[in-house]
């Protein structure tokens, strides 16, 4: 699960655009924008009688909100993420027993760990490599701990030995993380991974996870969409407005916590059924390393019971900037940071375009689906002539749409050629707004997913959608968006 904001408040001075100049602008829908507002409502009313008001979908569930009480999935707070909860309702209500899953971004494994945990066996494809260690991570408490892993484990939480380490590491750090935490706890970073490199694997693994839950909290940043937010206290400033994170955790006492509430878990004599195997076989899970546009066409044709995912929404958000501490303690270089970024799907205006037909040969129906989708096609052409007027902030955004838009197609297609005849694809996605159009993601995905084997069942739409970015409210006034989920079924 992602971020929602199709713009955040501050890329107006980001992109140098102030908000004052944005925010001083005359509200008005010129004849370009008038004729995408009236193709957005005719199609719109087409899919009248699919939008389904789910009164018991909340935020909470399509986030990370409704895991903050389960065991394990609280560990980390991987903010994209959506619950276990909703993984639940959505297999129950349309009968998802056994099988198989797959999740094409998987990121933080709720679907794969969730389906698991009712019996259906799971594969999902992650790019990112904190996605990747947080399910690593998870897998091999699903194998079993030793108590003596376990009991190594609450010797740390209790006794903190990385402060009897003589020498510590240096913390791995790439530009844009450079000084990101106060000096005291880069030293205690050092002295935790050299300690931890020499327990045992799975506790040194687990040690590492639990570092990266708590990177964020120690440090002077804050995940914010598209950058890393830095505190008036470090050495870097960004605009004219001073960030105050407030207080500042030192490293032995969140490290503490963190260890406690880990070993809490893994010790709970009445452990919830999410954290430990109950009266249901758990189903295999098996992880893809890689983006899943080079993945997906390696697995075998119609071998899937379902799709359940959320791929990163149309918003402008670089998850290798908010994720770049973790990153960074991952190993991952100046150069491996810019391959990511370049492999992610089209997300932000930093994504160049990809050459999707190289890639893959048989896409051209993918391709040809959304070169005839009309709404589609008037976005963007609406999107190019604000670039050429001058009226974008970032004139990356046409071509980032365009990229989203095309690029999901192909997963689309591919989606559609692994499930079985009568299988269901389920997508939490949210709708996006750019230059005063608001883009209907659910509307034209489905109308691609149409044209490629799909059966568009219901889009269910949340209770209540979200809000714009100010910037977009200055400029062209509020509109609520929409935040769904698809339900489409193989023809």
């Amino acid at each position: 699960m992602k971020h929602t904001e199709s713009n955040s408040e501050h890329l107006a001075i980001l992109n140098g655009e102030p908000e004052v100049q944005a925010a001083s602008r005359e509200i008005h829908v010129d004849d370009d924008l008038k004729m995408v507002n009236e193709l957005t409502e005719k199609f719109e009313q087409q899919y009248k009688a699919k939008f389904f008001a789910e009164s018991g979908l909340n935020r909470g569930l399509v986030s990370f909100q409704a895991n903050k009480s389960r065991a394990v999935y609280r560990w980390y707070k991987y903010k994209e993420a959506f619950s276990a909860g909703l993984v639940e309702i959505l297999l129950c209500r349309y009968g998802l027993r056994r099988g198989s899953l797959l999740d094409p971004f998987a990121g933080s494994g709720t679907a794969l760990f969730a389906s698991s945990a009712m019996g259906l066996s799971a594969e999902g494809i992650e790019l990112l490599p904190i996605g990747r260690k947080i399910i690593e991570a998870r897998q091999l408490i699903e194998e079993g701990l030793k108590d003596k892993e376990v009991r190594a484990l609450s010797r740390w939480a209790e006794t903190l030995p990385w402060q009897k380490q003589e020498r510590g590491m240096p913390v791995p750090e790439l530009r844009i993380t450079k000084g990101a935490y106060p000096v005291e706890t880069a030293r205690d970073i050092g002295e935790f991974l050299a300690a931890a490199a020499a327990e045992d694997k799975k506790v040194s693994a687990i040690l590492t996870f639990a570092l990266l839950c708590i990177l964020e909290s120690i440090s002077y940043t804050r995940k914010d969409g598209q950058y890393l937010r830095w505190d008036f206290r470090s050495s870097r400033r960004q605009g004219k407005k001073l960030f105050d994170k407030g207080k500042i955790p030192a490293f032995n006492d969140a490290m503490k916590a963190k260890l406690r509430d880990i070993v809490a878990d893994l010790k709970a004599s009445d452990s919830p059924s999410d954290l430990f195997s109950g009266a249901v076989d758990r189903g295999g899970i098996a992880l893809h390393n890689g983006s899943c546009l080079r993945l997906l066409p390696t697995l075998s044709e119609a071998s899937f019971d379902c799709v359940l995912t959320s791929p990163p929404y149309c918003n402008r958000y670089d998850y290798t900037r908010t994720y770049a501490l973790e990153l960074a303690i991952l190993g991952v270089d100046e150069k491996g940071l810019s391959a990511l970024r370049q492999e992610m799907l089209s997300c932000t205006v930093e994504n160049r375009s990809k050459d999707l037909l190289d890639m893959n040969a048989g896409w051209k129906s993918a391709l040809h689906a959304a070169d005839r989708q009309e709404l589609l096609q008037t976005l963007l052409a609406y999107l190019e002539s604000q670039k050429n007027k001058g009226l974008l902030n970032n004139n990356g955004i046409p071509r980032m749409v365009k990229g989203y838009f095309y690029e999901m197609a192909c997963v689309i297609h591919e989606c559609a050629r692994v499930l079985k005849p009568g299988a269901r694809l389920m997508m939490v996605n949210d709708n996006v707004r750019y230059a005063g159009a608001s883009i209907s993601v659910d509307v034209i995905l489905s109308e691609i997913a149409r044209d490629l084997g799909f059966q568009v069942e219901g889009i269910l739409v949340l209770p209540s959608g979200k809000g714009n970015s100010s910037q977009q409210m200055g400029a062209h006034g509020r509109e609520s968006l929409r935040k769904c989920v698809y339900v489409w079924r193989r023809e």
